[in-house]
C-alpha cells in the first residue's frame, strides 16, 4: 500500500515536471514552481530525484526515449541484401518516427537554445541512427551496389533528405504523401551513389 503512494506521489511530480519543463523550459522552471503545482515539498522532489537535474533526467527518459524508434531501425540494417535493408530503413524511418513523444519544449533553455544535457541526449539517439544509416551504406558499397564513397556523409545526405520530410510535418504542420516521399527520396539516394 505505501509502496503504491510512493508511486503515485513520484508519478504525480513527473507529470507535473513534464508539462511545465514543455511549457517553460529546464532554466525557467524551479523546484519551488514544481513543489506548487504538486503539493509537495523539495524534499520531497530531492528524496525521489535527488535534484532538479535528476528530474529532468527522469522526465526526459519516460517521455523523449527514442530507444524504440532506434530499435525499429535495427532490423533492417541486419538483412543480407543491404540495399532492400536500406529501403526498410527508409520506410520505416518516415513511418515511426515518434514524433508525438518529441516535444522539443521539453529540451529548451529559455526560449531559444536547448539545455546542454538534452543537447547531448538527443545527439547520442541521431548518432546512433547515423551508424545505422551508416552501416547499411557500406554494406552496399561492399557489394558494389554503391559507388565507394563517405558512408558518414552520405548517411548525412540520406538522414537530411528524411529529416525535411518529418520536421516539416511536425513543426509546421504541412503533411505530404510520404508514400510517394519515401519512393522518391529511395529513387534519388539510389540513382545518386550508383
Amino acid at each position: 500500500m505505501q509502496a503504491d503512494g510512493h508511486r503515485e506521489t513520484a508519478n504525480k511530480i513527473l507529470q507535473t515536471a513534464s508539462k511545465l519543463f514543455a511549457e517553460k523550459g529546464f532554466s525557467n522552471v524551479s523546484v519551488r514552481d514544481i513543489c506548487k503545482e504538486t503539493g509537495t515539498t523539495a524534499p520531497v522532489i530531492y528524496y525521489y530525484f535527488g535534484n532538479k537535474k535528476g528530474l529532468f533526467d527522469a522526465v526526459a527518459r519516460k517521455k523523449i526515449t527514442m530507444a524504440d524508434f532506434i530499435a525499429q531501425l535495427t532490423p533492417p540494417s541486419q538483412l543480407r541484401d543491404p540495399k532492400k535493408g536500406l529501403e526498410r530503413f527508409i520506410s520505416t524511418y518516415l513511418s515511426s518516427f515518434p514524433e508525438h513523444t518529441f516535444d522539443i519544449g521539453l529540451y529548451m533553455r529559455d526560449s531559444a537554445t536547448m539545455d546542454k544535457r538534452s543537447a547531448q541526449m538527443v545527439f547520442e539517439d541521431l548518432e546512433k541512427i547515423k551508424g545505422i544509416a551508416a552501416g547499411l551504406i557500406e554494406g552496399a558499397m561492399a557489394k558494389n551496389l554503391f559507388r565507394k564513397s563517405d558512408a558518414a556523409l552520405a548517411s548525412d545526405c540520406l538522414l537530411g533528405m528524411l529529416n525535411r520530410d518529418i520536421f516539416q510535418h511536425i513543426h509546421f504542420a504541412r503533411g505530404s504523401d510520404r508514400e510517394a516521399y519515401r519512393r522518391f527520396v529511395t529513387d534519388f539516394f539510389f540513382r545518386a551513389m550508383r
